[in-house]
């Protein structure tokens, strides 16, 4: 599935109203805290890390951020395009811990 499929498909389950863009703003913010505390769980308290929970818990913030792009009127592919030409900007190499 590519980003402007998935972002379609996504749309699909959104409700609300002019206040759109709170809310997915909002649940940005409360699924990305869900995704770092299952990772906190993890790394400092030994926990398994559970895959299922892992990619659900992406898939809420890949909702979230889809649904604030279609808001926008910002195909998701956009988003992805312009961030790996941003990448390949900023580490024309790839990462290299020196730069």
């Amino acid at each position: 599935m590519d980003f402007d499929d998935y972002q379609k498909a996504a749309n699909r389950t959104l409700y609300g109203n002019e206040r759109v863009l709170t809310n997915c703003a909002l649940g940005l913010a409360g699924e990305s805290g869900q995704l770092i505390e299952l990772i906190k769980e993890y790394t400092f308290h030994g926990d398994e890390l559970d895959r299922d929970r892992l990619i659900d818990e992406m898939g809420d913030v890949l909702w979230y951020l889809s649904q604030i792009a279609e808001w926008a009127k910002i195909p998701f592919s956009e988003v992805a395009e312009q961030n790996i030409d941003t990448l390949k900007k900023r580490y024309p190499r790839g990462y290299e811990r020196e730069n």
